[in-house]
């Protein structure tokens, strides 16, 4: 993999929620996005629903490893292949991996490995209301998550859905881990600042969450 910056401590937002950045150079993010290309060519993205209304989301999305996660009328959960497909999901990409192992700050990376990396693409109109990641069995590890692309508008809040939020730029190259006290933190996208980023020609954002799903 092409050099990217060392895995500093990075800025604490809170306690567990730490944003690297500029982690990636630029050359690193091409190598990355070239490796996402590679598995939507098997995994294309597809259009997830609200599991109650079921409303499509405003994001695309896919995965990769051993689990992805999907949204239908069967609820929001886990599985092993494409809701369209029904193929498995393609491998992690090493890259991925590698990423993982720098700035997830486990303690022992090697010995657990993320299960899944959702894939989701927003185009410039959107957007991702404040939710929580507490669909995995393992919420000891932390959730990673890297920005590709167009400019995000993140929100970051508490652990309680009314708590105060704050609002930050995650560029191309970011990275941004929930974990520890924030693993369970609401977070979201209000919007997408289009043209903000010259890595995807089509335009848009891609952000890739990796995750451990299941307790070792």
């Amino acid at each position: 993999m092409s050099p990217c910056h060392p895995a500093s401590p990075g800025l604490a937002l809170a306690p567990g929620a730490l944003w690297f950045r500029t982690a990636l150079e630029r050359s690193v993010q091409e190598e990355l996005m070239a490796a996402i290309r590679q598995v939507l060519s098997s995994a294309p993205l597809f259009q997830p629903t609200m599991p109650r209304t079921g409303k499509p989301l405003s994001v695309r999305m896919s995965n990769c490893g051993p689990l992805g996660w999907v949204s239908d009328a069967d609820g929001y959960r886990y599985q092993s292949f494409h809701p369209q497909t029904r193929a498995p999901w393609p491998p992690m990409p090493d890259i991925l991996l590698d990423l993982w192992n720098r700035f997830s700050g486990l303690e022992s990376p090697q010995s657990l490995p993320p299960e899944a990396c959702l894939i989701n693409h927003y185009s410039p109109d959107a957007r991702m209301s404040l939710h929580q990641d507490r669909d995995e069995d393992d919420l000891t590890a932390p959730v990673l998550s890297i920005s590709l692309g167009d400019i995000a508008l993140f929100r970051l809040g508490g652990t309680e859905r009314r708590a105060a939020s704050r609002t930050i730029r995650l560029e191309s190259g970011d990275i941004f881990v929930l974990g520890g006290e924030s693993r369970l933190a609401f977070h979201g996208v209000d919007r997408i600042i289009a043209g903000s980023s010259t890595l995807l020609p089509e335009g848009g954002r891609f952000n890739l969450t990796l995750r451990r799903v299941t307790v070792p």
